[in-house]
């Protein structure tokens, strides 16, 4: 199978790297510590990399021309080739100057945090509007750095780093490249209209929408299954959901929402990714209800709480109702149990392993979600004619008459959509409709 570039296409699902690469993991920062590198670790092995050695920097700020000092520089360099190893990944972004100096001073492949959890989605891409995504995303990384790596794409040879846009030298056709970025997002706004389609008719009908959002690897999918009995992909590794997949929940008392398990975020999140994946993250940023799934387990818990909470700020949830579901409770000893529930007052202890406070947490969310939709009828003056395309838009029209006084609107309406059009009711709330 080739790519539209022209080269053996990376994004095949079938695709498994053949041999681990050895790498030495690089982090540089005011209080840099061996530690602080296990999540890179944690990315580069799901990546296919072994990672075989640390190297740390304590500085305020990276080095302009090869991020790391110049006695660093030479450490990495004693290590990348006592230890034979093939490449080189830093737990930071590099400025495409810093990663052409810092090949040329190492001479292996050097990979960025960015490149390498581009090239994680890139593994896990299964459906057409993911792969779109993903190259998109690649492509937008590649396209500044194209200069000077020649040399360097020549020899990868594949492995990490080079699934996506391809092995060649991508420099000789930038045209060719911003042509397959345009076709790339009309592909996405074309891939997207089902879902959207989907998306408006469970708006219409009323039916309460959560999304299951959290740091990448903290058991989303275990837990989805757990809640609606559903049959979600579990893998232990970071970035194993790419695409939504939407289950419908019952909670306590019949009520029934449709719930929503989306893609994994993670601290320094490539700007690239969020870009190209607004479309599939308004799965979350038009929900009622936002069920934040934490690793309760994880040693740096609340900097992951951080870090998913300034995602959802960025892409427009960050005003949504939340639960926060402490996962993998059966993990921890009682004590940092109750560390954890003072530190995250109203947090569900849960297990999506066991089952272990699922009921209360279906409770939970029912007290937390909106109101369900509600059958009105309203009289919508003439000199008010922007009314009625917002109910069709994003409500569920059952009737409109012409009258002497107005239009008559027999409709479904939302908590939201409820509250703006108070004015125009004709009789009280008639009766709540089946959510």
């Amino acid at each position: 199978m080739t790519d539209r570039l022209g080269s053996e296409s990376p994004l095949s699902a079938k695709w498994r790297p053949r041999v681990r690469e050895r790498a030495v993991l690089v982090g540089v920062s005011r209080d840099a510590s061996d530690e602080d590198l296990d999540e890179l670790a944690s990315l580069a092995r799901a990546a296919g990399a072994d990672p075989i050695a640390r190297v740390v920097q304590q500085r305020s700020s990276p080095d302009p021309a090869t991020f790391v000092g110049r006695g660093k520089l030479g450490e990495i360099h004693a290590s990348v080739h006592s230890l034979s190893a093939e490449a080189v990944i830093l737990d930071d972004e590099l400025s495409p100057g810093q990663l052409r100096n810092l090949e040329q001073a190492l001479r292996v492949k050097v990979l960025d945090r960015a490149a390498l959890i581009l090239d994680i989605f890139a593994l896990h891409a299964r459906s057409g509007e993911g792969k779109a995504q993903v190259e998109l995303a690649q492509l937008n990384y590649l396209l500044p750095r194209l200069r000077g790596w020649g040399e360097a794409m020549s020899r990868l040879g594949g492995g990490i780093g080079t699934r996506g846009p391809g092995e060649t030298k991508l420099e000789v056709d930038r045209q060719h490249i911003r042509r397959r970025i345009s076709k790339l997002r009309r592909d996405i706004v074309r891939l997207g209209r089902t879902r959207q389609v989907k998306r408006a008719r469970r708006e219409r009908s009323g039916t309460s929408q959560v999304a299951l959002a959290g740091y990448t690897n903290s058991g989303k999918s275990t837990l989805m299954n757990q809640l609606t009995g559903a049959d979600v992909l579990v893998a232990d590794q970071p970035f194993a959901t790419l695409d939504p997949t939407t289950r419908r929940l019952v909670l306590p008392g019949g009520r029934t929402a449709t719930v929503s398990d989306t893609v994994g975020f993670v601290r320094k999140l490539p700007h690239e990714l969020v870009e190209a994946f607004k479309s599939t993250l308004e799965e979350v940023a038009r929900a009622d209800l936002v069920v934040h799934v934490a690793d309760a387990s994880a040693v740096d818990m609340e900097a992951q709480v951080d870090a998913v909470r300034q995602v959802l700020s960025e892409i427009g949830a960050g005003h949504l109702p939340e639960v926060l579901a402490l996962n993998k409770w059966d993990l921890i000893e009682d004590v940092r149990g109750a560390r954890t529930l003072r530190r995250f007052d109203g947090g569900v202890p849960v297990s999506g392993l066991t089952g272990e406070g699922m009921g209360t947490l279906k409770e939970r969310i029912a007290e937390r979600l909106p109101m369900s939709a509600v059958e009105v009828t309203l009289l919508v003056p003439y000199d008010r004619p922007e009314v009625l395309p917002r109910l069709y838009r994003e409500s569920e029209v059952l009737e409109a008459t012409n009258g002497p006084k107005g239009i008559s609107v027999a409709a479904r309406v939302g908590e939201r959509e409820l509250a703006l059009v108070r004015d125009f009711l004709v009789h009280p709330v008639a009766r709540r409709s089946r959510a």
